[in-house]
């Protein structure tokens, strides 16, 4: 597993925790000094338009306008996916539907959210999936393992990650060191030390090379080059300029960056939709992004404006 420099070690709160967790559990995708919620990308997008929060050391969710929607009543909370949430309670981890109410009880170590259909669980130290039914589909197995994206997941299989279908077999043949979930029809792999993209057929469309890297979305991937991050296109070609500390997928059209210690977005074309000025940052997911000053969660909209603040 590739450790997180310093620059990237205070990722936020509860989702942080999250994926230290599948780190430890799963061997999971990290990638070198890039904040970038990798398994969360891979998702689907959030139409329930809800989003979670802390109150008083609970968690809820709030909708578009900064309304509580579903009040604050779980341990930890994730964003919701194909129209339910991973939420735990005590140290069980279950699933809400868009009224918070509990459409698979609490009963996995770890869950993410659902893609393709699927979600991946955990079970003691063994990764499976389930269905919208809370029905194992792909038993509990694998040591680690990524999100279903585009019909395909990543799995490690004899110390190697390959993908397996949604039937569980395998498709690409376990031989990278790290693998990321499809996504435009492109997967982050990572071979020796260098971070690559491959097809769908598991060949090469862009060979390993880069010390840091991210997802596709809109075309673009956060790459590093150098000591500076910037974005590729699909055909691999510098599309924005390196110029930044760290850099997130884009989504919603806009990506997180940060130059020294603020985080900021960029547009497609590298400029700044809004300035850097936040602690800390995610992505936009249905018009709204979570960021923080100082240890204060708040979401703000595409302009930049604050819709939601937490008290304290």
């Amino acid at each position: 597993m590739i450790s997180e420099p310093d620059s990237v070690a205070f990722t936020r709160s509860h989702l942080d925790d999250r994926q230290k967790r599948l780190a430890v559990i799963a061997a999971g995708l990290v990638l070198v000094a890039l904040l970038v919620y990798a398994g969360i990308r891979a998702f689907g997008a959030n139409t329930a338009n809800l989003y979670p929060v802390q109150v008083n050391g609970k968690f809820g969710y709030i909708d578009r306008s900064g309304k509580m929607a579903i009040q604050p009543q779980f341990d930890d909370a994730q964003e919701y996916a194909g129209g339910f949430a991973a939420v735990s309670m005590g140290k069980r981890w279950g699933y809400v539907d868009t009224q918070g109410k509990l459409v698979i009880a609490p009963q996995f170590d770890l869950a993410d959210p659902f893609s393709d259909g699927y979600a991946m669980v955990g079970a003691g130290p063994r990764l499976g999936y389930i269905d919208k039914a809370g029905k194992y589909v792909i038993n509990p197995q694998y040591e680690g393992a990524g999100a279903f994206g585009q019909g395909f997941a990543p799995v490690v299989i004899a110390s190697k990650w390959g993908y397996i279908d949604k039937g569980g077999k395998v498709v690409i043949n376990p031989q990278f060191d790290e693998a990321g979930e499809f996504s435009e029809n492109m997967a982050l792999v990572r071979m020796g030390g260098q971070y690559g993209y491959i097809d769908r057929s598991g060949k090469f469309a862009i060979n390993p090379q880069f010390a840091g890297a991210g997802n596709f979305q809109d075309g673009r991937a956060p790459v590093r080059l150098g000591d500076k991050f910037g974005y590729i296109d699909k055909a691999g070609k510098v599309a924005i300029t390196p110029q930044f500390d760290i850099a997130g997928d884009f989504s919603d059209g806009l990506a997180m960056v940060a130059i020294g210690r603020r985080f900021g977005y960029i547009d497609k074309g590298g400029k700044f939709a809004i300035n850097p000025q936040f602690d800390e940052a995610s992505h936009f997911e249905g018009g709204l992004a979570p960021v923080w000053i100082g240890k204060r969660q708040a979401y703000i909209d595409k302009e930049g404006k604050f819709v939601w603040q937490a008290s304290s």
